[in-house]
């Protein structure tokens, strides 16, 4: 699974600013990948019905245990109502013991940015 391709949600509108964000997830261990996979399923219905999601994508590197993720949301609420939700809440918890450094980013996209570049948005995680 190397890039689940963009995934629309909701259409984004010209002349409007977006939130993107980032997300680089690895894991210490190779007995953790499948949970991972089990709980990307979970989280793939729920994006599915997330208010304020524009869009998503993820890049799997599961034989260096490196996962992004890419997504578009309506502002800053939208993403965090997503976060604090079932099953994405638990499943942070769940992989907390299992995860290296995450790392995330944020910037703002206008509709004509949508769908993201990997490329430019992984240059966004070096930054920080």
């Amino acid at each position: 699974m190397p890039i689940v391709p963009w995934t629309a949600i909701s259409s984004a509108v010209a002349d409007r600013e977006y939130l993107a964000l980032i997300s680089y997830l690895p894991l210490r261990h190779f007995r953790a990948i499948p949970n991972f996979f089990r709980f990307t399923v979970q989280i793939r219905s729920q994006l599915k019905t997330t208010q304020g999601l524009i869009g998503y994508s993820l890049e799997a590197r599961p034989f260096s245990r490196k996962f992004w993720t890419l997504s578009v949301w309506e502002n800053q609420q939208s993403l965090n109502n997503f976060v604090r939700q079932i099953p994405h809440s638990q499943v942070m918890q769940a992989l907390a013991p299992h995860m290296g450094k995450s790392q995330f980013a944020q910037w703002f996209v206008t509709a004509a940015e949508i769908p993201l570049d990997w490329a430019v948005a992984k240059s966004r995680l070096a930054q920080f």
